[in-house]
């Protein structure tokens, strides 16, 4: 297995995942967000950490000979809306030429299959059907959900025109925990972090937004299912629950354990839609996959790893 992004939040809990599973993983992280810390137990295991940038071709292109992965799967990317609202090009030289340059590499190395993280949100931009199937049109309203619905289309070439292999997984809101609170982090992990210091949270907006909250360990589940897979296309990963952001607001300050606090309201971002919630029903037909994981439950173990983790 050949993870990219694999130090990162979600990658290093699939390497643990493969490597727990017996197989051989190879990751491939520039470490500009990621951790080797993330992957300490995975290398322990026999994972092996090359620190890399998939705009980087030709480097890329040699480890995928060297090592000749069965399965890569592509988690490397730009995920902040803000940052490719601000800066499109360098958003696309990360999330398409970055997918174009593994898709390449896994051709070369001879690999059966590659699985993208992909976005459901950002890709689906502000819809009327809530919760939102893959067969709704595409209609991205900001630069990032633009080049992850270029990268999918890229895979879906590759697919007709190569014989590999591709599926990619449209995620709704991931959180859990090795979310960096400080980072380009999902909401979740900012609130955490601020209710564990006892400090105000912070609300882009007015707050009733919605978002489709899905645990990190469910979203591991998927993404080792599609990697055992042969399906291909696009596939929803996600809960099919809405949550506001005030809503939110008051779970992670209940499981904190402290009172419900006044959130500070800021102007609403550029470039984010209003309601997202994912139709996981597909998922479930060709990956026999369901999400198993309570927001409550997923958000009582996030604030506990989060505070451990202060506590070291």
């Amino acid at each position: 297995m050949l993870v990219t992004g694999g130090a990162g939040f979600i990658g290093s809990h699939l390497v643990d995942a493969f490597v727990a599973a017996g197989d051989r993983v190879v990751v491939v992280d520039n470490l500009s967000s990621g951790s080797k810390a993330n992957l300490a137990d995975a290398i322990a295991g026999g994972a092996t950490l090359h620190e890399m940038d998939v705009t980087d071709a030709a480097s890329l292109l040699a480890l995928a000979e060297q090592e000749r992965p069965e399965v890569v799967v592509h988690l490397a990317a730009q995920i902040d809306v803000r940052v490719s609202v601000a800066d499109p090009a360098w958003d696309a030289q990360i999330n398409v030429i970055g997918t174009i340059n593994t898709l390449q590499a896994a051709l070369a190395a001879g690999s059966k299959r590659l699985v993208l993280a992909s976005t459901g949100g950002a890709i689906y931009g502000d819809v009327e059907t809530i919760p939102t199937p893959e067969s709704t049109p595409a209609l991205p309203l900001a630069p990032y959900g633009t080049s992850k619905l270029c990268a999918e289309t890229f895979l879906a070439l590759y697919s007709r025109t190569s014989g590999l292999s591709t599926v990619a997984l449209r995620f709704a809101n991931v959180y859990g925990p090795r979310q960096d609170s400080l980072g380009e982090a999902g909401v979740v992990a900012i609130f955490a972090g601020a209710a564990l210091a006892d400090k105000p949270l912070t609300i882009f907006g007015d707050g009733r937004q919605t978002r489709d909250y899905i645990y990190v360990g469910d979203v591991v589940a998927a993404l080792v299912a599609a990697a055992n897979n042969t399906v291909t296309g696009a596939i929803n990963i996600g809960t099919g629950r809405e949550t506001s952001v005030l809503d939110l607001a008051l779970a992670v300050d209940a499981a904190v354990g402290r009172p419900t606090t006044t959130p500070q309201h800021h102007p609403a971002r550029p470039g984010e839609v209003a309601r997202s919630c994912l139709d996981p029903t597909l998922a479930a037909k060709l990956l026999g996959w369901t999400a198993e994981v309570a927001l409550k439950d997923g958000i009582t173990r996030t604030v506990g790893a989060m505070a451990a983790a202060e506590n070291q």
